[in-house]
């Protein structure tokens, strides 16, 4: 038998409590509490609903089809339930906001979707209340182009496949009063469609998952007649030949969303037949298992995603008028972030910025090594230790920097100033001020050619004046909505974010080139804080009042609170994304200036106890 050092290339080591950053796997032997441990991925235990954009679909927009993922998504078609009037609006999710694109040709409701944002699907579906089209229409990421009909149009059909390309279409039902469900499938190959066996159970508006043409799962729907509904549990697995029943969803219910592929799925929404029910649940391949409702109960919404780890739901029909919200569901065993312990600064500091790519590409600068002793020492870290590399022209305080760990920008500070400090990788050289002097100020920007100034202390009051940076000159444009000092900055020059703030506030305002709009709040008020990531995806950590430890996360929409630091502080900076990121500096409450560094990774580890009884 083999022994563990041969199989996970370390002896099983004694340790007085834990080692500071376990290797995944690795097993120890805790001293203290005379027990052996192991270290295991962080992963999701349930999944649950996040709020989203919503469509630009005034009256809200259902019985649309969608394609993607929940961070790139196209949604199609549909009710904008103004007259009621059914459209061919394209609309694309980046994660956060939707955008209005070309229109496709023939407006429609009531069909399926398929493929991606930029390669999607579009097939059968109704132009009005009693009128079937057989149209099929691809989309190339810019426009829609009608492509080989359908052999038999329906509505209420469902759809699935991850390319469009190869699809499956199947069930649904034709417009005639009372006329029964179809249980016609269809197979897409790119160019034709050809019929192959027919489900086991005619039925229509039901929720479909499926990779391509050759698997599928579909499930729910209504088996009875047009007028007559008759809500279904049942679930049918397709093999590229034939569909077999396997087991049931756990509700009954029709008009139901779905996403996933045949053997990793979710289903969610729908009615039974009425109320509207925010019900989900999850596929595994073998059965369905309950877990987090939606946030709104909904039905005949348009949805997709890739796995049950994934999906997203816009639009549909509520219990009341009808829905233009967006949902974006992540799913149980999804990685969780968390910060691990990297090595310290060689000068601790607080008060000062920071900039780099990751966790491995790091930058500190200026700050405050003791209480009013303002430096402009430099420090670069590559994923292992920090280096000391050449200073600041001038040391200060209470500053903001950007950019890259080879391409940086440093600007305003303490002793009030307005001077611009701009990074080579090598040296700093000065360039042209700011046309307002601050401290306490926050910036964004990708390098040392293109940044932004927002916010700060002018030595008088918090301001909210906002400059931008060619690589030359300093302009002012439109100031922040809340005036503010200390806060958290983060971005590029077009597409930033502000976040918290003293006066004490957890009031978040977006940056679109133009204007500055206000958005959600973070959870907890606090000034003084770390923030990194971009415009739709974004960290916010440490800060006071009186010394935090709370990290939040930013979808596009809202913050949610994730891993804590591991040393609760203020008065710190960072630099990376929500993949790979650093926090560094700062001030604790025993300590009033550390150089301790800690790494955020998007998947992190748990310690277990292994029972020895």
């Amino acid at each position: 038998m083999a022994e563990y050092k041969e199989i996970h290339g370390t002896k099983i080591r004694n340790y007085t409590t834990n080692p500071d950053n376990p290797i995944t796997g690795e097993v120890w032997y805790n001293d203290t509490d005379n027990v052996l441990k192991f270290s295991h991925p962080a992963v999701t235990t349930t999944g649950s609903w996040a709020t989203g954009g919503n469509l630009n679909a005034p009256a809200g927009k259902a019985l649309s089809a969608g394609a993607g993922t929940k961070s790139a998504a196209i949604v199609f078609g549909g009710d904008d339930d103004s007259g009621p009037t059914v459209v061919g609006n394209t609309e694309l999710y980046n994660g956060a906001n939707w955008t209005e694109v070309n229109n496709m040709n023939t407006a429609r409701k009531n069909f399926p979707g398929a493929g991606t944002q930029t390669a999607a699907i579009g097939m059968s579906g109704s132009p009005n209340g009693s009128t079937i089209v057989t149209d099929t229409e691809t989309w190339n990421g810019t426009n829609w182009t009608e492509v080989n009909d359908m052999n038999t149009g329906r509505r209420y059909m469902s759809g699935s496949g991850l390319a469009n390309t190869s699809v499956l279409a199947y069930g649904g039902y034709a417009p005639s009063p009372g006329a029964p469900g179809y249980a016609i499938t269809e197979s897409w190959n790119g160019t034709n469609w050809t019929e192959v066996n027919d489900l086991n159970k005619s039925r229509f508006y039901g929720g479909g998952a499926g990779a391509d043409n050759t698997s599928a799962l579909y499930f729910g729907g209504d088996q009875g007649e047009s007028f007559s509904p008759e809500d279904y549990g049942g679930c049918e697995l397709y093999n590229g030949t034939n569909w077999t029943e396997v087991n049931d969803l756990n509700t009954a219910r029709s008009g139901l969303g779905g996403s996933g592929i045949a053997t990793s799925g979710v289903a969610y929404g729908g009615s039974n037949p009425s109320p509207r029910t925010g019900r989900t649940e999850v596929w595994n391949g073998t059965n369905w298992t309950e877990d987090g409702d939606m946030n709104e109960a909904r039905s005949s919404m348009a949805s997709l995603g890739t796995s049950k780890s994934e999906a997203l739901a816009a639009g549909g029909y509520p219990p009341g008028p009808v829905s233009a919200s967006t949902e974006e569901w992540t799913g149980p065993g999804t990685p969780i972030g968390g910060w691990s312990t990297g090595s310290d600064l060689n000068t601790a500091r607080r008060t000062f910025a920071g900039a780099g790519e990751n966790s491995s590409s790091g930058l500190a600068f200026g700050g405050t090594s003791s209480p009013g002793s303002e430096v402009g020492n430099t420090e670069a870290y590559n994923g292992t230790n920090w280096t000391e590399v050449n200073d600041m022209t001038t040391g200060r305080a209470i500053l903001a920097g950007t950019g890259t760990q080879t391409s940086a920008l440093a600007f305003g500070g303490n002793p009030i100033t307005g001077k611009t400090e701009s990074w080579n990788g090598t040296n700093w050289t000065e360039v042209n001020d700011l046309n307002t002097s601050r401290y306490g100020l926050s910036g964004a920007g990708a390098d040392n050619t293109s940044a932004l100034a927002f916010g700060g202390n002018n030595l008088t009051a918090a301001v909210g004046n906002t400059e931008t940076w060619n690589g030359t000159n300093w302009t002012e444009v439109n100031n922040l909505n809340t005036a503010r000092q200390q806060h958290g900055g983060l971005g590029t020059q077009t597409a930033a974010l502000a976040v918290g703030g003293n006066p004490i506030t957890g009031k978040t305002e977006s940056w679109n080139g133009t204007n500055w709009t206000e958005v959600n709040d973070l959870n907890t008020a606090r000034d003084h804080l770390g923030a990194i990531g971009s415009q739709v995806t974004a960290l916010a950590f440490g800060g006071e009042p009186p010394y935090l430890a709370v990290t939040e996360e930013w979808d596009g929409t809202n913050w949610t609170e994730v891993a804590d630091l591991n040393t609760a502080r203020r008065r710190l900076t960072g630099n990376g994304t929500t993949t790979s990121g650093l926090a560094f500096g700062g001030q604790t409450s025993t300590v009033p200036v550390v150089g301790a560094t800690e790494e955020w990774s998007s998947s992190s580890t748990t310690t277990k106890t292994i029972s020895t009884d």
